[in-house]
């Protein structure tokens, strides 16, 4: 009898250990899987959770991309593009200055070597077995106020203010006798006058190892080499009248490279 009991309870243990065994498993399994799911959201089969998490954004960022990519396709914005830049050619063309052509006068001794599209142009002659070369870029026009105060303690004079176009013409005078050396002026122009800002004696082949004295400072030159300098080049035709014709040509130039840099925009934003 107690043999049959012994058997028996045996038995009911293996079978509760086996219960036990086989609950923990499917417990650490189902939790390992979990786990999985939360950390792996590239994984193919989700949990209810990660399915609500993704699926909640989707909407608005359908929505976005969808207006995003209208908004980047080619439509209204080229053409109003267009209709501006086609206003502002037409305000240009209509205006009562352009279109008048900056002539030098019949005395000019340079010629004017200017491509459309190049930012600098350059001015030549000969003079006396030399060669004068004049490099000038296009200037910056600038506005500027100047007030002029009345006199008196009574007052009945007013401030008044005057707008000055101060336009700096900048030039860069090469004067070479077919050989090195050559002088190089580097000059400003002010409306009618001139000024010599530096003044060097270069070389077509300059050598890397040695670095060659081109001269002081111009300003710290004696004043009588300051009139004999100016005497020089306005011997050769660079003076306060040369400046006067450079400022309005030049005025003339930008207006025109202006108006093909449109025309080149328009055509460009049409194909």
């Amino acid at each position: 009898m107690s043999l049959v009991f012994f058997s028996f309870l045996l038995r009911t243990s293996s079978v509760l250990r086996r219960t036990l065994h086989s609950s923990v498993i499917t417990s650490s399994l189902a939790h390992r899987q979990d786990r999985s799911l939360f950390y792996s959201p590239y994984s193919s089969t989700c949990s209810p959770f990660q399915q609500k998490v993704s699926k909640t954004p989707s909407r608005p960022v359908s929505i976005f991309f969808s207006r995003f990519a209208t908004s980047t396709k080619q439509g209204s914005a080229d053409q109003r593009l267009k209709r501006v830049l086609e206003a502002e050619i037409n305000r240009l063309r209509e205006s009562g200055d352009f279109g008048k052509e900056c002539t030098p006068p019949g005395s000019f001794p340079f010629e004017i070597i200017d491509n459309t599209g190049d930012q600098t142009i350059t001015l030549n002659r000969d003079f006396a077995g030399e060669n004068i070369e004049i490099e000038v870029p296009l200037p910056t026009f600038e506005d500027e106020e100047e007030e002029e105060e009345g006199s008196g303690d009574d007052g009945s004079q007013d401030e008044e203010k005057e707008c000055v176009e101060q336009t700096k013409v900048p030039l860069i005078v090469k004067v070479s006798k077919g050989e090195d050396p050559h002088l190089l002026f580097c000059c400003t122009g002010y409306q009618d006058d001139l000024t010599i800002d530096e003044l060097l004696i270069k070389r077509q082949e300059a050598s890397s190892t040695r670095i060659p004295y081109e001269g002081p400072k111009f300003l710290d030159l004696d004043e009588e080499l300051h009139k004999a300098f100016f005497k020089y080049l306005d011997e050769r035709g660079i003076n306060g009248s040369l400046i006067h014709f450079l400022r309005d040509y030049l005025m003339e130039k930008d207006e025109r490279e202006y108006l093909a840099w449109l025309h080149n925009v328009k055509d460009f934003i049409g194909k």
